[in-house]
């Protein structure tokens, strides 16, 4: 009891130590990564069908998610047990898919098994173990080496740093393709659409502009009222139109710029005196992280937002592109 009461005073230590073995686990891959590395990611490239992600026990969990990733960055991409094919699954294979074949000694049965049948139907193979001299990198196109000098486990045991390397590997050949596509964030959105990132890239201006009790002002009104109106809008600005399009608009720095400009002759002056005459206006359609950017670049908290005609249609402020 005294034994276990004096380790359990170590549990960070114990932590600090495996994420160093494992952090260091991730280090020696990249030695690793050779000429096999760079033909498996041609390979998932050029696929003209879909990535069969496979694997049995820790290496078939770690595929999955292996193939997860690759599925949401543009390579089209599912994982199956190779424990199913022998149950109808092997129908969803044809010769334009690459296999990515997970085996951390290279040598499961479950799996080998699996490897004639992928052999009469011509489909690629990509290995990944820690051995290759194994029966998968035998039959494999390309071999990837994922190799551990040893697990985290204080036993060397359990799938630890093993697991983890594999894991790594995957998102290594998922950025590289990522970069040969030249993905971009737009992309990502697609495979996203419920993600928050996913809403936020798809989201526009026409989504969240408020449309309602817009602070319209006349551009002859004098500021002493328009002073009312712009904090009636609550949207620390006021809009001149003329003739129904945008003719500019006032800010509160615009107002209070102008008191301690003109002091007592301030209520004499109209929005046209103080109106920025060419305000930063967007179409409804514009995607609102580049509504963002805009209000970074020129450090704005609102944007119009208009038609081609300039025609008044809402307003974008920097709280409604946080929602």
């Amino acid at each position: 009891m005294n034994q276990s009461t004096d380790r359990i005073k170590n549990v960070r230590a114990y932590a600090a130590q495996c994420l160093r073995d494992e952090a260091q686990a991730l280090l020696d891959l990249i030695p690793q990564l050779d000429q096999h590395f760079d033909q498996a990611v041609e390979m998932m490239f050029h696929c003209t069908g879909k990535i069969i992600v496979t694997g049995v026990g820790k290496s078939g969990n770690i595929g999955a998610k292996i193939a997860a990733t690759l599925s949401s960055t543009g390579t089209p991409a599912f994982f199956i047990n190779p424990l199913d094919v022998y149950h109808g699954d092997l129908g969803v294979m044809t010769s334009n898919d690459v296999i990515l074949a997970l085996s951390n000694s290279g040598q499961t049965d479950e799996l080998l098994r699996f490897i004639p049948a992928i052999l009469r139907r011509n489909v690629p193979i990509i290995g990944m173990s820690r051995n290759p001299q194994s029966l998968l990198a035998k039959y494999s196109n390309a071999h990837i080496t994922v190799k551990v000098a040893k697990e985290a486990c204080p036993l060397n045991l359990a799938p630890t740093s093993s697991t983890t390397a594999a894991l790594a590997m995957g998102d290594a050949l998922a950025v590289a393709l990522m970069q040969v596509r030249n993905f971009k964030p737009k992309d990502f959105a697609q495979f996203h659409p419920g993600g928050e990132l996913g809403k936020r890239l798809l989201t526009t201006a026409q989504d969240v502009m408020r449309t309602n009790d817009l602070p319209i002002l006349p551009g002859n009104m004098h500021l002493g009222e328009a002073i009312i109106h712009v904090s009636k809008g609550k949207l620390g600005l006021g809009v001149a139109l003329e003739k129904g399009q945008i003719a500019g608009h006032i800010t509160d720095g615009d107002i209070r710029r102008a008191m301690e400009k003109w002091q007592a002759e301030f209520f004499n002056k109209t929005v046209a005196d103080i109106m920025t005459t060419h305000p930063k206006t967007v179409l409804p359609t514009t995607k609102i992280t580049d509504i963002e950017a805009i209000m970074q670049q020129y450090k704005i908290h609102t944007v119009l937002v208009a038609d081609e005609q300039k025609k008044l249609l809402g307003v974008v402020d920097h709280y409604s592109c946080m929602l």
